[in-house]
């Protein structure tokens, strides 16, 4: 099934550049570019698989039974703009460009070193002969470091300062999934792709399984009273465990913004096993965890200025502290 996929999506992939893109590179002289542009096509055509799959499956539950209604739904329309750039423009123009040549010089150095990445038919055999099961297993390991990349985003104060700019959506739709900083959505792409480097997930395999964790990023992020009870919210990330974790109400401890609850993003088993998991009844407010400052609304470009305005605020923050430490270490004769 998977290989089907793969194979139908290559010849998407072919007729559209053939069709399309390589016309225009011929009429402007830029063939050389003609490889770079036929992997680029790829690279939007499972951005827009994406957000069809998306669209299809998780608005109609938005019509269905949303969980809140607004009648400015201008904020919502800027989380649209932020999936396009998202995931068909500006952040995999920048992975695609500079990313992947890194992956290869790091897995050329890790294979010069004599790392060799596992493959999961090798540590466990019986499933060679079953693929799907392999892309489980992947998906698995892969939630596990997507658990603690999140949790990292929470605490460590200067990915925060990025990563609240997620947390200020206070109309939190199947869009929401992409409201992320420029840097922020980079990092996160690194942090993945190095997982999946070092599990061995094969190149044409990893756009997939990022599919599958996307797709139920935004299930969880859609605006719809939908609870998958005591068994099933156990079992996969849903609507209102999620719900939770963009709460407002975190403000208040334990769950505050630091510790905070419900980080899975496919598998509620992280928070489970490492004592982040909150189960709550009903469908809470979203937003910001405190309300005192102005409220940034909508505006791509204003949310990126507004990221690295507290970006900037957070490690002077952080020099400052250090330099009060060093200070009270070292005094001044």
């Amino acid at each position: 099934m998977i290989d089907a996929l793969l194979h139908l999506i290559g010849q998407l992939q072919g007729m559209f550049f053939e069709n399309a893109v390589e016309p225009a590179l011929y009429r402007f002289g830029l063939m050389d570019w003609s490889e770079d542009a036929f992997d680029a096509v790829g690279f939007a055509i499972f951005g827009a698989l994406e957000i069809a799959l998306a669209y299809v499956l998780c608005r109609p539950l938005e019509w269905w039974r949303p969980a809140e209604g607004w009648d400015d739904r201008r904020a919502v329309r800027t989380d649209v703009v932020y999936t396009l750039v998202h995931r068909l423009g500006l952040v995999p123009m920048i992975i695609f460009l500079l990313l992947t040549p890194i992956g290869v010089v790091i897995d050329g150095y890790l294979r010069f070193q004599g790392y060799i990445p596992p493959a999961v038919e090798q540590l466990l055999p019986a499933l060679a002969a079953w693929p799907f099961a392999t892309f489980v297993v992947y998906i698995v390991l892969m939630d596990l470091g997507e658990y603690w990349r999140h949790r990292l985003q929470h605490r460590v104060s200067w990915w925060w300062a990025l990563h609240s700019l997620h947390h200020d959506q206070r109309q939190m739709t199947l869009w929401s999934d992409d409201r992320n900083h420029l840097i922020d959505d980079v990092l996160a792409t690194v942090w993945s792709g190095t997982i999946a480097l070092l599990i061995g997930v094969a190149p044409e395999e990893f756009p997939l399984v990022m599919i599958g964790f996307r797709l139920i990023e935004s299930l969880s992020h859609t605006n719809v009273r939908l609870g998958f009870g005591r068994w099933g919210s156990g079992l996969v990330v849903g609507p209102q465990f999620h719900r939770h974790h963009h709460a407002i109400e975190h403000a208040r401890p334990p769950f505050d913004r630091t510790r905070g609850c419900n980080f899975a993003v496919m598998l509620p088993v992280w928070d489970m096993i490492f004592g982040t998991w909150r189960r709550a009844p009903g469908f809470a407010r979203t937003g910001v965890a405190a309300l005192s400052g102005p409220e940034i609304r909508y505006g791509y470009l204003r949310h990126q200025l507004e990221g690295f305005r507290r970006l900037g605020a957070a490690f002077r923050g952080l020099f400052s502290r250090r330099r009060q430490g060093f200070a009270a270490a070292f005094p001044a004769e």
